[in-house]
């Protein structure tokens, strides 16, 4: 029986972090939102009491309800062999993890620096300045730190030869980089070369191929965390 995975129906968001780990490992799942209607989503998440998801990306199978990206990658990865594979490994992993959804959430305060309730348009002027120390120092930091995680195995992947969760979700992050700073992408990936052919083998996995000639995977926009602003962008 395929997963169900819930998430809004109107931007990539967090829910694109899923959708390509379980695309990459050719894992049936049923898009729920997109499938039924944000409604239903909205129903689903109303009907749910007790220990349950704060919010969408959460992943159902059958009575198993999780939510938060990293927790969804790093179980899927145990179950269908792209997570550690031994103890250290996988504690390494969901380190790295739960490093992307930092910079992610960083990435997303960028646009929405003083409140999630408001427009963009009320919160430019700080916008501009948060944008200008995440480009300038916070891309950088989190590079050199996948960059280095990267070297410590030799080949592509952080594990070597072979993918997880970690390099979707890479590969996910760089995409998203691309399309909200692209001129601060362009300037400085360069640097960090290991990041860069990462994203790229993620890329030429079959899986992922499939999923980004496909239908399925919808273009970043201005409704989700990776915003492009030219205002907020620079080399």
């Amino acid at each position: 029986m395929a997963y169900d995975l819930w998430y809004w129906t109107g931007a990539p968001g967090r829910g694109e972090f899923v959708r390509v780990a379980l695309e990459a490992a050719g894992v049936d799942y049923s898009d729920r939102a997109r499938e039924d209607g944000s409604q239903a989503l909205v129903d689903d998440l109303e009907e749910r009491s007790g220990i349950r998801p704060f919010a969408p990306p959460y992943l159902t199978d059958g009575d198993i309800c999780i939510a938060q990206v990293a927790h969804i990658v790093t179980w899927l990865g145990d179950r269908h062999g792209f997570g550690g594979g031994d103890e250290r490994s996988s504690l390494e992993l969901i380190m790295l993890q739960l490093t992307i959804t930092d910079i992610t959430a960083e990435a997303h305060d960028v646009h929405h620096p003083i409140a999630d309730a408001l427009y963009y348009e009320d919160q430019k002027d700080a916008a501009k300045r948060v944008a200008e120390d995440f480009r300038e120092t916070r891309m950088p930091k989190f590079f050199r730190y996948f960059e280095d995680a990267l070297s410590a195995n030799h080949g592509r992947f952080v594990l070597g030869e072979k993918w997880s969760h970690v390099d979707t979700s890479l590969f996910q992050l760089v995409e998203g980089l691309r399309y909200a700073f692209p001129q601060r992408m362009k300037a400085i990936e360069g640097d960090y070369p290991k990041l860069i052919a990462c994203r790229d083998a993620v890329a030429q996995l079959d899986g992922i191929k499939a999923y980004l000639a496909s239908d399925r995977r919808m273009a970043f926009n201005e409704d989700g965390i990776f915003r492009h602003y030219p205002e907020l962008d620079a080399a």
